[in-house]
């Protein structure tokens, strides 16, 4: 095959330049054959839909093998077999590359297609053996082969999305003046103070060196001390803040909880703003508006796979989408929220009490029947959150901040920190957590502090709202569970 720049399919199905030779390479989805000619299917993952391939037999054989534009060609010997052998390997699965020429296409559901002058196979993909030979599998099937799940039209319009939300966070941050800072995966720290976390280390599994006592010696281990795996990278995007005022992370965070559920993973993505001068109503003003653009890029970019997503699994999806950017969020303390919940005469799965840790029961009541609008919720009892929140003067309720999404429940958590030394020292001592571990977060509040506050975003469970999609395991692309880590 002569030289041709290839094109993505997304540009082919767009362009009005009929009589054009392009070149197209990727995945057949469909191939229908008759006597003299065929219908192919094709897609490379730039778009949801296929650009449809006609090959007329007779056409193919002369442009590929020099034999002459006769209607009885296609019969059982001589070299027209290599037409008929070449379309029977193109099957659902195979990888080809067509060159031909862009018309327009007298079909339903697509204004142009390609007519085919050669094909190259690439590689094969047996009827037999291929899973996805045929349509209509479940989600649960599809997550037993999640190595070959992104060819699916769904999980091809989720990887898009979630692609776009990552782009669209990046630019956000960055449009808005922000930081992008890179904290660390290994960690001696452990910020949310869950004890559920991955070891890393480098000694032997069968036989550690001890320490008199007969524990574990990890003064012998790589780092010199027992390090894990992030469970975020709050704590030290912190440090940043207090230099460059306005930073950010976005990677991968590990929980060992052993939560086999379809909102919990191992391994997940957060987004983590921290914001020098920022109080909390600062910290609720940036996440609204957060929230708000990455719901407006997802339908002003996304719109063909959010359509496909909409019609064949949640169809209030765009609506949806619209309502949260038209919507004022609604903001209350938790005192607040408890009130209204033990006056809604619901009954609950999880009592409703001061001093609780609301459950997703009561944050989707809140936000899907009693406000139906996304809810900011503040002012926390400081006993249920973490030890870095700012204490208000009541000496019982910190500056948390969670923001609940219908559907979802909490999307969002973050807080105004503790920038006062005395009383973060206090709070630490309280929760007996070691000040030799959080040292250098202390010095932060020694040397210049100031006021400052922050968010963590799952990125996950922002993809299974942006998606409509109900299990989170199915917004990754390969999810890491208990017992699962295939690849």
């Amino acid at each position: 095959m002569e030289h041709l720049r290839r094109s993505k399919v997304v540009d082919v199905l767009t362009s009005r330049d009929y009589g054009t030779e392009v070149l197209v390479k990727g995945w057949v989805r469909t191939q229908r054959s008759k006597k003299n000619f065929a219908f192919i299917e094709l897609n490379d993952g730039s778009i949801i839909k296929n650009i449809q391939i006609f090959v007329d037999f007779p056409t193919l054989a002369k442009s590929m093998f020099g034999l002459p534009e006769e209607k009885n060609l296609i019969d059982d010997f001589g070299i027209s077999n290599q037409v008929l052998k070449l379309m029977k390997e193109i099957t659902t699965g195979s990888a080809i590359a067509v060159k031909g020429v862009l018309v327009e296409s007298m079909g339903q559901g697509q204004h142009v297609e390609i007519q085919a002058r050669s094909i190259e196979l690439f590689g094969t993909a047996d009827p037999e053996t291929y899973p996805l030979q045929k349509k209509g599998h479940t989600l649960e099937f599809l997550r037993e082969i999640a190595h070959l799940r992104p060819r699916t039209n769904t999980f091809g319009a989720v990887l898009r999305i979630r692609h776009a939300m990552a782009f669209a966070i990046h630019k956000y941050f960055n449009d808005h003046g922000f930081y992008y800072i890179h904290t660390p995966i290994v960690t001696g720290s452990d910020a949310e103070g869950a004890g559920a976390m991955f070891r890393v280390t480098t000694l032997d599994p069968v036989a550690p060196p001890l320490t008199a006592d007969g524990k574990v010696n990890f003064a012998e281990d790589f780092f010199g001390k027992e390090t894990n795996l992030t469970v975020s990278g709050q704590l030290e995007a912190e440090l940043g803040a207090m230099a460059l005022s306005l930073v950010y992370t976005f990677g991968p965070t590990f929980r060992a909880e052993n939560s086999n559920t379809p909102r919990h993973l191992a391994e997940f993505w957060m987004i983590e703003p921290e914001m020098a001068f920022y109080d909390i109503h600062d910290n609720m003003d940036l996440a609204e508006d957060f929230l708000k653009s990455l719901m407006t890029y997802a339908l002003e970019h996304c719109m063909e796979d959010l359509e496909f997503l909409n019609r064949m699994y949640d169809n209030e999806l765009i609506e949806r989408l619209r309502h949260v950017i038209e919507s004022r969020f609604e903001r209350l303390t938790y005192t607040e929220a408890i009130g209204i919940l033990k006056a809604s005469g619901q009954k609950w799965d999880f009592p409703v009490d001061w001093g609780s840790d609301l459950q997703a029961e009561h944050e989707r009541y809140l936000v899907e029947k009693h406000f139906q609008r996304p809810v900011m919720l503040t002012d926390y009892p400081k006993e249920i959150k973490a030890f870095y929140m700012k204490q208000n003067d009541d000496n019982k309720t910190v500056r948390g901040l969670d923001v609940l999404f219908p559907r979802i429940g909490e999307i969002i958590g973050g807080s105004q920190r503790e920038e006062n030394y005395e009383r973060l020292i206090r709070r630490i001592n309280e929760l007996k957590i070691p000040e030799k571990d959080v040292w250098w977060y202390l010095d932060t509040r020694r040397f210049g502090t100031a006021p400052h506050s922050g968010f963590g975003l799952g990125f996950e469970r922002l993809i299974l709202f942006v998606t409509g999609m109900s299990n989170i395991r199915d917004v990754i692309p390969f999810p890491r569970t208990p017992k699962n880590a295939e690849f």
